[in-house]
């Protein structure tokens, strides 16, 4: 099965080409708007013993891909790992869908990831897959929850909290789209109605087993409206993220006033010069990153229970969490499982035990507390 990954050699993208690489029965493409970059990272993993996939790059952009180049290639399952999605619209899952090929992205747009449902009609007429999301949310989040799920007769609540490590450095543009919703209103369903909240406030101290505790703040991502959807009794659902260097997170915090109170119309032109204040003070933090999802509700006596799943990833493995989804998915393709044709969100489309088998050779330890 040949895999084309475009933006393959970017923050992201090479973590999962460089995971991908190891299955012998994948041809895979890395694509992206470089062509010097691709060929170093091929030159790169082809030096690895782990290798064990056939490797070439390639020079393609995701927004002005044509069904021709993706023909050209031979492309089995196209893998958008390019972002920022914020700024994107669905021209790559439609050339994949003209060419006969089934697509998968690394989203977690909000808008993006809920609106893809839009291409189903036309993915389903061409018999091929696309999956939205396939990244930390929903992906991986909506796989704990599922996990979960029979104990609660009535699950309430959901909060989750992510938190990467300070030695991980984001793109720029993927810093720009972060920036971009700060201090702007995000709605989000809040004991069973609509209420509005806003990009990294709610300011708090979350502590997730394994890394200690760290500041967060609200984040807009598609669970926030997937969830709720998908469970009609659940009535609050809260994401949250932070930064591991507290001075960093605060200093956001409160930048995010100047945009609420309209004095500054989006941080995002602040990407650049944040990121590279960030590079430059990596030393003030570590490599280790984690996520919690919080469960509360009833559990099938009616009493009141919660369940709190973390994982803790250490020694810069953090980085391979938002690509593993993707990584199942392009793997069972590849072992000819059928999926049925259609556009949708990747919404418990893997599962917990799926995820945790995928990353047991990495440095990550899983934490279940149930009270």
């Amino acid at each position: 099965m040949k895999i084309v990954v475009i933006g393959g050699y970017g923050a992201f993208g090479r973590h999962l080409v460089t995971r991908l690489a190891t299955n012998h029965v994948l041809e895979i493409v890395v694509a992206g708007r470089d062509q010097f970059k691709a060929q170093a990272l091929v030159a790169d993993l082809a030096k690895q013993t782990s290798t064990k996939a056939r490797l070439e790059p390639a020079t393609l952009d995701a927004t002005t891909c044509t069904p021709g180049m993706l023909r050209d290639l031979g492309t089995d399952v196209v893998v958008n790992a390019s972002g920022p999605f914020q700024a994107q619209n669905y021209h790559l899952a439609e050339c994949a869908i003209t060419a006969g090929c089934h697509s998968i992205d690394l989203a977690d747009a909000r808008g993006f990831v809920t609106g893809i449902t839009e291409l189903d009609a036309a993915a389903s007429e061409a018999g091929v897959v696309v999956i939205s999301g396939a990244s930390t949310v929903p992906g991986i989040s909506s796989a704990v929850i599922q996990h979960y799920r029979h104990k609660f007769s009535h699950l309430k609540t959901i909060a989750i909290a992510i938190s990467p490590g300070n030695k991980f450095n984001p793109g720029v543009a993927t810093t720009a789209s972060i920036l971009g919703y700060v201090g702007h209103p995000i709605e989000i369903p809040h004991n069973g109605k609509k209420d509005f909240v806003y990009g990294w406030q709610g300011l708090q101290r979350r502590n997730i087993p394994g890394i200690g505790k760290r500041w967060m703040g609200h984040v807009d991502v598609p669970d926030l409206d997937l969830l709720p959807a998908a469970d009609a009794g659940l009535e609050t659902v809260e994401m949250k993220a932070g930064l591991e260097v507290g001075i960093f997170h605060i200093g956001v915090w409160g930048l995010s006033w100047l945009v609420r109170a309209g004095l500054v119309k989006s941080l995002s032109g602040l990407a650049a010069p944040l990121l590279r204040v960030k590079q430059a003070l990596t030393w003030l933090g570590s490599d280790t990153g984690g996520m919690a999802v919080a469960l509360k509700g009833d559990g099938l006596n009616g009493e009141p229970l919660t369940v709190d799943w973390s994982l803790a990833a250490y020694n810069n493995h953090g980085p391979y969490i938002p690509t593993v989804a993707a990584q199942i998915l392009v793997t069972r393709l590849a072992e000819g499982e059928t999926f049925t044709p259609g556009a949708r969100p990747c919404l418990n489309l893997i599962s917990l035990k799926a995820f945790e088998d995928a990353v047991h050779d990495l440095d990550i330890k899983f934490t279940v507390a149930q009270q």
